[in-house]
């Protein structure tokens, strides 16, 4: 079994590319991605003038250990080839690139970074169209590092509605999570744009961890909390995997390749998650 990433992505929080004090208050703020966002925040007058400010946040720092990632502008623009460009050598984690449909466009990007002399960056893909649903698990089978849902796209081109269930996109998302579980990606839930009601975006949270996503993408800082919590470890959990760890652990110097804890069989699949989530809940204590 090959091993998923650890790396803590329970909120990812979308930052106008444009708001220079937005960015110097995402140094604070508990978030465990931020996502400069150089498209749908930046009118097109203000895209060049956007792209300096988001490179100079990155250079100055201050960020912690917070995963620091790019939203670029889409292929088909003329902002796309000069926002790699300027993001490569800087010390942004990663690129995020949207209305992702076809592998061609991953390889095209990946082979891009490679050529350059920056430090690797993670190629992030947003899937927010039917065609991109209907290729993803091409699409995770690409140089494509984490998986981003675009749920507000997908409902518009789907001509379907909003609703707080999410019945209309329930196929998107558990295909795109089956997919990126195939790949050993991270996949993250897309955002959720009423504000207002705090009940409902807590459900929805609960929703996408129930459906297997890693984290969930957000549009104010008031929701990083929510999303910490549910994508986060529960102690109990925690104290569970340790316990795992121990007997497993136990069982192996023992000689035997199964284990019993509180009647319930474990065997290697259960230890191998067990370490995963005290690593997870490690990197956690450190952002």
């Amino acid at each position: 079994m090959e091993t998923l990433s650890v790396r803590p992505r329970r909120s990812a929080l979308f930052m106008p590319g444009i708001n220079r004090r937005a960015m110097e208050k995402a140094r604070s703020l508990a978030c465990d991605v931020i996502i400069f966002d150089l498209e749908d925040a930046v009118a097109a007058d203000s895209k060049i003038h956007a792209r300096g400010l988001v490179q100079e946040a990155i250079e100055q720092g201050g960020y912690g250990n917070r995963e620091l990632v790019v939203r670029c502008n889409g292929s088909e623009t003329s902002w796309w080839h000069d926002d790699i460009e300027a993001l490569v050598t800087t010390g942004a984690d990663g690129l995020l690139f949207p209305k992702v449909e076809q592998v061609e466009q991953v390889v095209e990007v990946r082979e891009h970074l490679d050529a350059s002399d920056g430090p690797r960056k993670d190629i992030w893909v947003m899937i927010e169209t039917p065609r991109g649903v209907t290729n993803v698990e091409k699409i995770a089978e690409s140089p494509a590092d984490v998986l981003v849902m675009g749920t507000s796209d997908l409902v518009a081109d789907l001509r379907a509605r909003h609703s707080d269930n999410r019945d209309s996109v329930l196929y998107a998302l558990s295909r795109c999570v089956n997919a990126a579980r195939s790949e050993h990606r991270d996949v993250l839930d897309g955002v959720h744009l009423d504000l207002e009601n705090k009940r409902t975006f807590e459900r929805i949270c609960e929703q996408g961890r129930n459906l297997g996503f890693d984290g969930k993408c957000l549009i104010h800082p008031s929701q990083i909390e929510t999303a910490n919590r549910i994508f986060g470890i529960e102690e109990s959990a925690l104290l569970r995997a340790k316990q795992i760890t121990r007997i497993w652990t136990q069982a192996l110097s023992a000689g035997k390749g199964v284990a019993v804890m509180n009647g319930q069989l474990i065997e290697k699949l259960h230890y191998e998650e067990a370490q995963r989530l005290i690593a997870f809940s490690e990197l956690i204590d450190d952002v």
